[in-house]
């Protein structure tokens, strides 16, 4: 089964350690690093061109916050997903959406989000190429505790 998956997976980093780059986000006594150790997860939002390692930055807290890690497309999820994933936390306590592509997310469905990321049902990681000051609605970049303004290249 291993080896059906793309290379891209099977050689995803699965602890901080394995991070190739990102020393200014995931180095001893970095921001990432602290909250990593800590396990207490804020929302946040990932803005980087791809490649760089949003999602796996994503899965990897999620995973050491021990909590459910739920994955949505911007691209083809919508409010309806969102709201199923808000139910399947509720049911769990808390759980941690990553949403990929978030900026392709319009007003309506972002605006989905607010109360259950608000109350701490969910965490919210966001990943974005575009600017998210421009692109995230500003009550909802509110509700994120931290905003990574450029992940570098590897």
């Amino acid at each position: 089964m291993l080896q059906s998956q793309p290379l891209a997976e099977r050689m995803r980093p699965q602890n901080l350690e394995a991070v190739a780059g990102q020393k200014h986000l995931v180095g001893e006594g970095k921001i990432l690093h602290t909250i990593y150790q800590s396990g207490n997860l804020p929302s946040i939002i990932f803005w980087g061109p791809p490649g760089v390692g949003k999602t796996t930055l994503a899965q990897m807290l999620a995973q050491r916050a021990h909590l459910p890690f739920f994955t949505l497309s911007a691209i083809n999820s919508g409010v309806k997903d969102v709201r199923e994933v808000i139910g399947k936390a509720q049911e769990n306590g808390k759980a941690v959406l990553f949403i990929d592509e978030i900026h392709r997310f319009n007003k309506s469905q972002q605006d989905s989000l607010l109360g259950a990321v608000e109350k701490g049902i969910i965490i919210l990681i966001g990943a974005t190429t575009e600017n998210p000051s421009f692109e995230v609605i500003q009550p909802l970049l509110s509700r994120c505790g931290l905003c990574f303004r450029t992940l570098r290249q590897r």
